[in-house]
């Protein structure tokens, strides 16, 4: 088999982390603010106004992970909310993309705190922008945006008014979206510390222009069920919780969705000279994106592509940055990451292999019962 996945000698220890979005007053941080997180906000601010808007929302992204309470995310949603605005401004060609992507963030940072008067006001000058520009508020079938019409809502009206003069063509087209980066769902189950077993889901953004193939991959796996009923083979306290092996579950199998032109890490001319079990996906480990909490990575072995279906997630306080540039991050938890941390914390122990990590192994299964792609 291909993936005796080897992350050996990585730290058990348990760092903070965090993010970044535009200015929020002292009193919406009652926490002091980390270092990292207010040069990364100044840093993505100075981008800004310099018009170096992709640059800010990297920033910004790799920020995330150092939020440590609801007022720092909040004031970092509410920035990309700002860059995004900024964008579609200047960029008139994509400037649909880039509005409604900054229209996503707001309505993430008010999901988080509905009161936040300032966020409320960029949004709403937001919205008065895309009104005038005929731009939705990119959620499809959305006729009603806070109890007023959205311009689909409008078209919606006319279309029932008057349906000869509608065409499949401008239906198709007044629905069209720009793509945005796919979500996945996994269904997991465990037994937490009081020994209950627990049911919940963890809600994981993939960056596909930053790791396509291993998004590509991992959703080809996703779609074809084969993560369905695997478990996590491999928890480490302070480190990460590992899962994904699609044809043994204990570490030492798992193979590529697609041919992606390497057999067992090597570069081969052809499938047809490679067994599927073999198959493995090339590294993409350089793309930026760095290993701290939330984030999902691709499983291998020390060998250079050697991925194929077995992947990691990062638990709170865990920020193994001697795998950056070794592993490829491809991902990053939006919601139910507390129950990353709570699999972290399982018992663990299981000796009944000859192998090293079978003491890493969870005594009750943790389950990955299900993964739904939202794309």
């Amino acid at each position: 088999m291909v993936l005796a996945v080897t992350l050996m000698g990585l730290p058990r220890k348990r760092p903070e982390i965090s993010a970044a979005v535009l200015y929020v007053s002292m009193v919406a941080l009652p926490m002091p603010v980390p270092e990292e997180l207010e040069k990364s906000w100044d840093l993505a601010d100075s981008m800004l106004s310099e018009g170096q808007f992709e640059e800010a929302l990297s920033e910004l992204r790799q920020a995330w992970p150092l939020c440590e309470n609801d007022g720092q995310k909040v004031r970092t949603l509410r920035q990309a909310g700002d860059v995004g605005t900024a964008h579609g401004t200047e960029d008139q060609g994509s400037q649909k993309r880039h509005w409604q992507k900054a229209l996503k963030s707001y309505k993430r940072a008010l999901k988080i705190d509905p009161k936040n008067k300032e966020t409320r006001r960029n949004m709403n000058s937001l919205l008065s922008m895309m009104d005038e520009k005929s731009i939705t508020g990119g959620a499809g079938m959305q006729f009603f945006d806070e109890g007023n019409p959205t311009p689909m809502g409008l078209v919606a009206m006319v279309i029932a008014g008057m349906l000869l003069l509608t065409s499949i063509k401008l239906i198709s087209d007044a629905l069209q979206e720009d793509s945005e980066n796919p979500l996945v769902s996994l269904e997991v189950s465990y037994v937490d510390d009081s020994g209950e077993r627990v049911e919940g889901t963890i809600e994981i953004e993939l960056f596909q222009d930053l790791a396509p193939v291993h998004v590509e991959n991992f959703i080809t796996h996703a779609q074809n069920f084969r993560y369905d009923f695997t478990i996590f083979h491999r928890v480490i306290d302070g480190f990460m919780i590992q899962g994904g092996d699609v044809d043994r579950q204990d570490g030492m199998g798992g193979y590529a969705a697609n041919w992606y032109g390497y057999c067992n890490g090597e570069s081969a001319a052809s499938q047809s000279s490679c067994d599927q079990s073999q198959w493995t996906i090339p590294d993409e480990a350089d793309n930026g994106l760095l290993h701290s909490p939330g984030m999902l990575a691709m499983a291998k072995t020390s060998a250079a592509n050697t991925g194929g279906s077995q992947f990691y997630i990062v638990p709170t306080g865990s920020t193994p940055s001697h795998l950056d540039g070794v592993h490829t991050v491809f991902g990053q938890v939006v919601s139910g990451q507390a129950h990353v941390d709570a699999i972290s914390l399982v018992v663990t122990g299981n000796t009944d292999s000859d192998d090293d990590t079978s003491g890493d192994k969870p005594i009750d299964d943790v389950r990955l019962v299900h993964v739904t792609v939202n794309e």
